[in-house]
């Protein structure tokens, strides 16, 4: 009997099908319209340009037709023939005895009993059918099995065999781990990391999804997520890479802050640096780390600037940082927390101070860029500012001053005092403010009272004063303030000589107050000493 093929059929343009028209429209009822006034003699072409699945698919419903409508429904192609049969048409209308559609979706009512592996199968072979299976409901119905077994076996025993699906009662086929490592064992958490770590990120993210609505455990949720970029990274194409770190980005952005490792924050971000993700993503990523500045070290914080950029470090990002930082902060902001962060910050000015191409304005945002009492003492900044106009020696005398204003005179050690007071790379006023604000201290300190008004102005805003001299009655000594007395534009050399001659006051001025104070320690405690015993004596008597 001849085969009778009056019916060709242009898939995608991967293949064509010869076929019996006849056979085939009595199952398709899109063809059935289509050629249904076609006359029977003559050869009928049709070309499908967006057929679901390709050649692969029709080649299945090919086969399913001439089988007088019997096929092997399986996890591998059930979303095919579901997807296939959806565009042919392949319901009651067409067929009623040997409806394709209504055997997949009969299929999919049993997705419940598929073992673990089956419903991994399934999951790896929608994802290029990802919007027609979406839209038919078949991958939330995978998806929510799968998150109901991983919840399941979290919940049981820790141990190694009790962790794994097949403790549950799922078969798990010997393809999906290999003995090596059910030797070693899952954690009970994540034996499933490395299963579901090959569907693609858009599967993921639904995953994701299903489990944040059933309340799973953030931190495992944000471990799988590290886990699945570091998996997925290495071997991915450009664009893989961009979708992957987006997708990852966004639903780690979704958790409770606590439980996302800022260490692996910061891993992504130095992978993502080559990447042109979008701005979304990013700045999500960089309000994540700044949320986290306490927890970060200097080596984190050591990025290199973006391509075509002259400075070493990426100054900007640090700062963006520290905007999320006291932005997203909120009540969990601390003052605990903020003199980490200022400590850290400290550090990173002293190693990004060296950079000959770091302008001052960018500095002096560091300098600015946490409150004042991020810092009981200015003495590390004090620092870096040093390290930073000692490389930059060529700044004007006014971009030196706008850095100088910005320090906090009145929290600086004795020493680091002493010190600017000798120091060239600083400017005059700034040397002779600090030293002023010393012997001030001093002079409060000798006189043992609290009521005494220091001055603090910043070296921006110095106002010279006339010299006084005041006798101290304690010390026997006088102090005097050579600021109305010294001409800030006069000789250097000759502003340094007051200066060094204003340092050994303040050092002898130091020794006599730490006589005096050690003299006041030693008379309040006999005193003490003495009341307490006289106290004593009538309970003795008695």
């Amino acid at each position: 009997m001849a085969v009778c093929c009056d019916l060709e059929v242009d898939v995608n343009g991967e293949k064509t099908f010869l076929l019996d028209k006849k056979i085939i429209c009595s199952f398709s009822g899109r063809l059935s319209k289509l050629l249904g006034k076609s006359p029977s003699a003559k050869r009928n072409k049709v070309i499908f340009h967006d057929f679901p699945g390709g050649a692969e698919s029709f080649e299945l419903i090919s086969r399913f037709c001439y089988n007088n409508g019997e096929i092997d429904i399986s996890p591998s192609n059930i979303f095919l023939l579901y997807s296939t049969a959806q565009f042919m048409e392949m319901n009651n209308s067409a067929s009623r005895q040997s409806n394709l559609l209504e055997k997949t979706k009969k299929s999919v009512e049993e997705i419940s009993y598929w073992t673990w592996s089956d419903l991994l199968v399934a999951l790896k072979h929608c994802q290029d059918l990802e919007k027609v299976a979406a839209s038919s409901g078949i991958i939330e119905k995978c998806l929510d099995s799968i998150v109901g077994r991983v919840a399941m076996t979290s919940e049981a025993s820790p141990s190694a065999s009790a962790s794994s699906p097949d403790s549950s009662g799922f078969r798990l086929s010997c393809d999906t781990r290999s003995t090596e490592s059910l030797k070693n064992g899952f954690s009970r958490a994540t034996w499933w990391f490395e299963d579901l770590s090959v569907l693609g990120p858009d599967l993921i993210e639904m995953l994701m999804k299903s489990m944040l609505s059933r309340n799973y455990n953030h931190v495992i949720i944000s471990r799988f997520l590290f886990y699945y970029h570091k998996a997925k990274f290495g071997a991915a194409s450009a664009d893989e890479k961009h979708k992957v770190t987006e997708v990852v980005i966004d639903m780690l952005y979704t958790l409770d802050p606590s439980a996302v490792s800022c260490k692996s924050l910061f891993g992504i971000l130095r992978l993502m640096l080559s990447l042109n993700i979008r701005k979304s993503s990013r700045n999500k990523l960089e309000s994540m780390i700044g949320s986290k500045m306490d927890q970060a070290t200097l080596d984190n914080l050591l990025i290199p600037s973006p391509y075509g950029k002259t400075y070493l470090y990426d100054v900007n990002l640090v700062l963006r940082f520290l905007k999320a930082f006291l932005h997203e902060g909120g009540w969990r902001l601390t003052l605990m927390r903020i003199k980490k962060v200022a400590g850290l910050i400290d550090l990173y000015m002293a190693e990004v101070a060296p950079d000959p191409c770091l302008n001052s304005s960018k500095f002096l945002a560091l300098v600015e860029a946490l409150p004042d009492t991020a810092r009981d003492s200015w003495d590390e900044l004090y620092h870096a500012m040093d390290i930073y106009l000692e490389v930059h020696a060529r700044l004007s005398e006014e971009e030196k001053m706008k850095i100088c204003c910005a320090l906090n005179y009145d929290k600086l050690s004795t020493e680091a005092c002493i010190h600017l007071s000798q120091n060239p790379n600083f400017p005059s006023k700034s040397a002779v403010q600090a030293l002023i604000l010393q012997q001030l201290k001093l002079k409060k300190l000798v006189q043992g009272t609290n009521n005494t008004k220091l001055y603090t102005d910043s070296p921006c805003n110095f106002i010279e004063t006339k010299g006084k001299a005041k006798k101290d009655e304690q010390a026997g000594e006088q102090i005097v303030l050579y600021s109305g007395r010294l001409d800030i534009s006069s000789d250097n050399e000759k502003l340094r000589e007051h200066l060094q001659g204003m340092q050994w006051r303040v050092m002898e001025l130091e020794k006599v107050c730490k006589k005096m104070q050690t003299q006041m320690a030693k008379i309040m405690k006999s005193k003490v000493s003495s009341h307490s015993t006289a106290r004593s004596l009538p309970r003795l008597c008695s």
